[in-house]
């Protein structure tokens, strides 16, 4: 059982040390960004110069290269696109681009080719860093394993070469390679990456482990039960695949609307165009007409009106600790309407406290002198109960005496002389070991009190004699029962708990915060089938975690939020969102201010609809001068980006957590 404790080897006594390491692609190694970062320099460099009136030769070829460095890669994927017979709006922009050029409006044609290739660039980062992710994760396990021979010999093998049957040894302080039982032996475990369980668990025979999860003081002897390719953290990485491969079809009607849309201007643009020269028009006349209509109906206020809202509340977002990644994922937070939150770290703090200090009557021992007993012979160990402990001491400010002889037992606890007195402390059930005396006996009460009540239980002794029990937990944050009322609220129900965590633990925090739906002993596999069987219910589910266990979920999720300060690289990189400091307070906040966002890019797109077609018509209707088209073009395009800006005041994030809290 996970409530004893041992000494464990310092190289794990940090937590979360042992998250997937980073493997972060560089901005710049990507072509896309390097595209972006030209043409951006290049059109910083020029407008000012054509601004102070400068000659055209000066701002002219830096024009040029921009529209080249920023609009190549576009313009060719839209090439191929058209041999394959489809149009799409990327190469649309260029043709708006150049044909705003053409007619004299170089800047905007440059200011259309930046913001494109800039979103490019943003899109390909964004894949490359999820991508990378997901390899460090394969990382966690171990590239070696010692397999035993049938003679007794041993041998190092690689992981992959691990098959179904073969019995592996794994030393203390070793990362376990495969997914199997326990033959032989007895350790406690680290498997936060797995379970999300804050504290190791304790294994012996017959027990299940998992590859990638981190040995304790104890030697095991494993069976291989699963393939390699089978195990619990490959599926952990063919579930993110798999979960992000799923937002497919939403991009798949994005692009229709753009392959309709791109079509219909072109075929308007030439009607424009060929229509009154077929007509006798002068040849001049006609194409400048149609450029004036390329111009005004050019989707540049379309795209502001979107963007400048929702770049506005990722910026406020941000100075308030909540990390937005995209103005897709801004905009997908407004529209959840359930949310699933893990326990360990999200929660609660992730780091175990001592909340009870029980001594036994007749032990002559006061809650101080209990715990400066247990504090001192836990001193030498790096258990995380025993830091607990030792902390608890620290923070009453007690003296805690030398300890000798200590020693430990994995599945029992530890040993310790102190002051004379030989102390035990660990786990009641495996220390009083069937006694029945009457301080045995109340010992044994007290423990399943503390137990009953979510705690975890241990056991203190003074040479053989139970001296009290102490209660360690999980403390609980200080704003998650108010923020579980809050997405209630904004919800219309009430958040449901997926954790790794024992059942009893799990109910007991659940009712402190107001959760009524509780799933508790889960895998990562099982967190996704909860929040896909609410997905096929009609639900647009909000996953909130920290671990590696909980990136399959965060990714199959609609939006994922991810704990900043102790969440793994995978959950980090695999979310939509981080919440930098932890403040679980801010996500209702953040899903409010998304909800007015959405608001305001409604507004904008009706503000945007109605210059365009009422420029459209009278070009198409009358003879609309080119320098009013591009003043109605621009003044549309002012209008919808101070619109969105207005996002960025302290206000609106001050209106939002005030929505968010009803």
């Amino acid at each position: 059982m996970s409530s004893t404790l041992i000494e464990r080897p310092a190289p794990t006594a940090a937590p979360r040390s042992d998250a997937a390491p980073r493997r972060r692609t560089r901005v710049f190694a990507l072509p896309e960004a390097r595209w972006a970062a030209a043409a951006t320099v290049l059109f910083l460099i020029a407008l000012p110069l054509q601004l102070t009136g400068a000659p055209a030769w000066a701002w002219g070829p830096l024009y040029a290269l921009a529209y080249a460095t920023g609009g190549w890669e576009p313009a060719w994927a839209g090439l191929q696109a058209l041999r394959e017979k489809t149009l799409d709006v990327d190469l649309l922009m260029i043709v708006a681009a150049l044909g705003a050029a053409a007619v004299g409006q170089v800047m905007d044609g440059a200011l259309l080719i930046v913001i494109f290739a800039t979103s490019g660039a943003l899109e390909a980062l964004a894949t490359a860093r999820t991508a990378d992710s997901v390899r460090g994760l394969l990382d966690l396990a171990p590239a070696t394993a010692t397999r035993l021979l049938p003679d007794g010999g041993e041998e190092t093998v690689p992981t992959e070469e691990l098959a179904v049957g073969d019995t592996v040894l794994v030393r203390p302080g070793e990362r376990i390679g495969a997914d199997g039982k326990v033959l032989d032996g007895a350790s406690e475990v680290d498997q936060a990456t797995i379970t999300g369980e804050p504290l190791p668990v304790a294994k012996e025979t017959g027990d299940e482990v998992f590859a990638g999860t981190l040995n304790g003081n104890g030697a095991l002897r494993v069976r291989v039960d699963r393939d390699a390719s089978d195990s619990v953290i490959a599926r952990i990485v063919a579930m993110v695949e798999e979960a992000s491969e799923t937002k497919a079809p939403t991009q798949l009607f994005i692009e229709k609307v753009e392959q309709r849309y791109s079509i219909g201007m072109v075929i308007a643009t030439l009607a424009v165009f060929a229509v009154p020269l077929a007509f006798g028009a002068a040849f001049t006349g006609s194409l400048l007409r149609a450029m004036t209509f390329m111009i005004v109906a050019s989707p540049c206020a379309v795209v502001l009106a979107t963007m400048p809202p929702l770049l506005s509340a990722i910026a406020n977002a941000g100075r308030h600790g909540v990390l937005v990644k995209s103005a897709v994922v801004m905009e997908r937070l407004g529209q959840v309407d359930a949310v699933a939150l893990d326990k360990t770290g999200t929660l609660t703090e992730g780091t175990p406290r001592v909340t009870d200090v029980r001594p036994l009557t007749g032990s002559g021992l006061t809650e101080e002198d209990l715990l400066a007993l247990a504090a001192a012979a836990e001193h030498p160990s790096e258990h995380p109960l025993a830091r607990a402990v030792v902390d608890a001491a620290r923070t009453r400010g007690l003296a805690l005496a030398d300890a000798e002889h200590f020693a430990s037992t994995p599945g029992v606890g530890i040993t310790a002389t102190v002051e004379g007195r030989t102390i035990a402390v660990g786990a009641p059930t495996r220390l009083i070991n069937g006694r029945t005396d009457a301080a045995s006996a109340r010992a044994a009460v007290i423990a399943a009190e503390l137990e009953e009540a979510g705690r975890t239980a241990v056991l203190v002794e003074a040479d053989g004699v139970p001296v009290g029990v102490l209660g360690i937990a999980d403390r609980l944050r200080p704003d998650a029962a108010e923020t579980v009322t809050a997405l209630t609220g904004l919800t219309g129900r009430t958040p449901m708990l997926l954790t790794g965590d024992n059942p009893r633990a799990a109910a007991h925090l659940a009712a402190e915060v107001g959760v009524t739906e509780v799933r508790a002993a889960l895998l990562p596999q099982d967190k996704v089938a909860a929040v896909r069987e609410q997905a096929t219910a009609g639900r647009k589910v909000l996953v909130i975690g920290d671990g590696v266990n909980d990136a399959p979920a965060l990714a199959a999720a609609h939006t994922g939020i991810a704990m900043g300060r102790a969440g793994s690289d995978l959950a980090l990189e695999t979310a939509d969102a981080v919440i930098v400091r932890d403040e679980l307070a801010t996500v209702p906040a953040v899903v409010a201010l998304s909800r007015r966002a959405r608001g305001f890019v409604v507004q904008n797109l009706v503000i945007a609809s109605v210059f365009i077609s009422v420029l459209v018509v009278w070009d198409l209707v009358a003879t609309l001068p080119l320098p009013l088209g591009v003043l109605g073009h621009e003044g549309s395009t002012v209008i919808v980006g101070l619109n969105g800006l207005r996002l960025l005041r302290e206000a609106a994030w001050t209106k939002a957590r005030a929505e968010g809290g009803r």
